[in-house]
């Protein structure tokens, strides 16, 4: 291990950056603000850097947030032995976190959270619901379109399908009307996506049940899925929107506040309810964190059904940080704030690094 003093480096795309670039790319503004808002945790998090080095302080590291497009530079001249990248947000398409992760293997760096492979993967939805599928994990099927046109039909289904941007999160492009009872209406939302935000659409068949969120993060060295955190996320819908999404986070967020309209979901713990939903949930993180390689740091969502049946929607490996949820969680699992949270997770790591 080296002597110089362990750091921790954040990694981080601004929105303002991403809204520039997509403006730049032709993206009308309104529509660039939208996407940018996927990146919303770093306008949360930014103003709590001063208290999470102040947490790593008292650990014994220091801490650096660096902004991506700071990042090749900065991340060249770093000590491999002393030196932890931590990458806040991913993306290979309209978002760019995800060359973070690649950026520290390229310089040997340690990285914390799941392999490179996996930042790319997680941001395509129909490539990783193939995958999910292959793994023999309860998924649900589903088709691609792109502007009115199938790539690839999804299967019948009597209850009808869930359309959503492919490679967007945060709700962006997720409309009251997304839930469809009829694939040429699903049709029209892939038109609607693809003028909007240039994206195909997934067209999930859609499955009953309550949202449910499973976060977890690896502040112990070795901890498994008992660390984590599973939660109906109770939104007063049966999906939330991207207006509902837009409300919770970044500047929109915080009008809202001021305004009085903020109104988180309410999170309540699986199991109280449904202790055996809750065991399924756990057996199928067992089989990402081996089967796909999820560690450190990421949430899965899922839908449960009354009768405990469990389906698998899609895995993110850079989970909201400074979101209500994973705060909760940290609160709840580990009994610290994120900062303190995020500050042990990365002493716990430099601990293990140095014993080898």
């Amino acid at each position: 291990m080296s002597s110089r003093r362990p750091k921790l480096i954040l990694v981080y795309e601004p929105e303002k950056a991403c809204f520039e670039r997509l403006v730049a790319n032709g993206h009308v503004p309104a529509r660039a603000a939208e996407i940018a808002s996927y990146l919303a945790q770093s306008t949360d998090i930014a103003p709590e850097f001063d208290t999470l080095a102040a947490a790593c302080q008292t650990r014994g590291l220091s801490f650096m947030p660096v902004e991506l497009d700071d990042a090749a530079s900065v991340l060249a001249g770093d000590d491999p032995d002393a030196t932890l990248v931590w990458t806040l947000t991913d993306g290979v398409a309209y978002f760019r976190g995800g060359a973070a992760p690649a950026l520290a293997r390229l310089n040997g760096l340690k990285a914390l959270g799941a392999d490179d492979a996996l930042f790319a993967l997680c941001q395509d939805k129909f490539r990783s619901g193939a995958v999910l599928g292959a793994l023999g994990l309860p998924v649900p099927q589903s088709g691609l379109a792109r502007d009115g046109r199938w790539l690839v039909e999804p299967p019948a289904s009597p209850a009808g399908w869930f359309v959503k941007p492919n490679r967007l999160g945060a709700k962006i492009g997720i409309w009251p009307d997304s839930r469809s009872s009829d694939l040429g209406h699903a049709l029209e939302l892939s038109r609607r996506v693809f003028a909007a935000y240039r994206d195909d659409v997934v067209v999930q068949t859609y499955v009953a049940g309550r949202n449910a969120r499973a976060s977890f993060l690896g502040l112990k060295p070795d901890i498994g899925v008992e660390a984590l955190g599973i939660a109906f996320v109770d939104a007063g819908g049966d999906f939330q929107t991207m207006a509902d999404s837009l409300a919770l986070y970044g500047d929109t967020g915080e009008a809202a506040k001021a305004a009085g309209t903020y109104a988180e979901p309410v999170l309540l713990p699986v199991a109280a309810s449904q202790p055996r939903a809750d065991a399924r949930i756990r057996r199928i993180a067992q089989s990402l964190m081996v089967g796909l390689g999820l560690r450190d740091v990421f949430s899965i969502d899922f839908r449960i059904e009354a009768n405990d049946s469990v389906h698998l929607i899609e895995f993110e490996v850079c989970p909201g940080l400074p979101c209500f949820d994973f705060r909760a969680y940290c609160r709840t699992q580990w009994e610290m704030g994120l900062a303190d949270a995020m500050a042990e997770t990365a002493a716990n790591r430099f601990s293990r690094m140095a014993a080898y």
